[in-house]
């Protein structure tokens, strides 16, 4: 008599976790997949085990299968899906076993170039480990805090608008600002801007297109926003000049409702880069740092290169990520 051992999964919506499923119905999911079906009566089924598969030698366990479904989307998906899910990555673990095995008895794993890699790929996951670690002790903000943000920054939600705009874009060079800020002031084209340019053989880039208000810094918003469709206005910042014209504005205001839990993980995002550059910040004053060959004679007073990079990059202004949907680039050129 063949008797057939399963799980059912509840029906009601497990809490999101990981931007996906929570763990339990995971390890739920992962143990369904483990039954054996056995031959015998009822009282004597064939026991849970945490292997997957064997591929000769080598075991794939349920925890690997854990690991690589816990990181793919699969909110909202069925019980079928997951299970589907589940099987199609045993099968990629099954071929990567087999790939790896035959690595081995190549002896690729002793190539200067893999280990090279197989140590770069370490350092990341144990620095990434840490960031993580590290998120986990921050507080999230409040509702008040997202609220406030909201009111604070109305160019970006309340009276967000999206712009067609037309630039040029140069490096700043000595008096080159004054020049060009009278091109606005006397009503002048950017293509009369660009002749004086080239007259004076000044390298520069330059474009149209049409951006969103969080595709846009926030510290040129308010300048651009001010804008009324027609005038030219200079955006001077440390390094370039941005000749721009707004050709046409379109109001497309975000609800606070639809931006708060945006603006919730922003705010989040930010307080974790600045605890994982302020902690390195602390590490490097009491770590001694030598650097050596060609690079012993860099610039320390270099802007700190890469250490909030551990983390996702949040670019300024970009809170209601994914809400535009209507940009669109149209040549060279940028505010960022």
């Amino acid at each position: 008599m063949s008797n057939t051992m399963t799980i059912s999964l509840p029906t009601h919506s497990p809490r999101a976790h990981s931007g996906g499923i929570s763990y339990w119905m995971l390890a739920s999911v992962a143990t369904t997949l483990l039954m054996l079906t056995a031959c015998g009566d009822k009282e004597s089924p064939k026991a849970v085990t945490q292997v997957a598969a064997k591929v000769g030698n080598d075991e794939i366990s349920v925890h690997q299968i854990n690991d690589a479904l816990s990181r793919r989307n699969t909110q909202g998906a069925s019980k079928q899906e997951i299970s589907a899910f589940s099987k199609s990555i045993l099968e990629k673990l099954i071929d990567q076993q087999l790939a790896l095995n035959q690595a081995i008895e190549a002896k690729l794993n002793r190539s200067p170039e893999v280990v090279t890699q197989i140590e770069s790929a370490r350092r990341e996951i144990l620095a990434a480990a840490w960031v993580k670690q590290l998120a986990g002790t921050l507080p999230r903000p409040t509702e008040a805090e997202a609220r406030q943000y909201f009111a604070d920054h109305p160019y970006l939600f309340s009276q967000r608008k999206i712009f067609h705009i037309q630039e040029i874009v140069t490096s700043k060079t000595s008096g080159l600002a004054d020049e060009l800020r009278e091109y606005t002031k006397a009503g002048k084209s950017i293509q009369d801007a660009a002749t004086f340019l080239k007259s004076r053989n000044i390298a520069f880039t330059g474009g149209e297109a049409t951006r969103a208000a969080e595709q846009i810094p926030l510290e040129s918003l308010a300048q651009i926003s001010e804008l009324k469709d027609g005038q030219t206005t200079l955006i001077d910042t440390p390094m370039t000049l941005t000749l721009m014209r707004l050709v046409a504005s379109e109001a497309s205001p975000v609800s606070e409702a639809l931006a708060l839990p945006r603006i919730t993980q922003f705010m989040l995002n930010q307080r974790i880069n600045s605890a994982v550059a302020s902690n390195l910040k602390d590490k490097r004053s009491t770590t001694k740092v030598e650097y050596l060959g060609e690079f012993a004679n860099i610039d320390s007073g270099l802007p700190d290169v890469g250490r909030v990079a551990l983390t996702t990059p949040i670019e300024s202004g970009q809170v209601p990520a994914g809400i535009s949907g209507k940009a669109k680039e149209k040549g060279v050129a940028g505010l960022k």
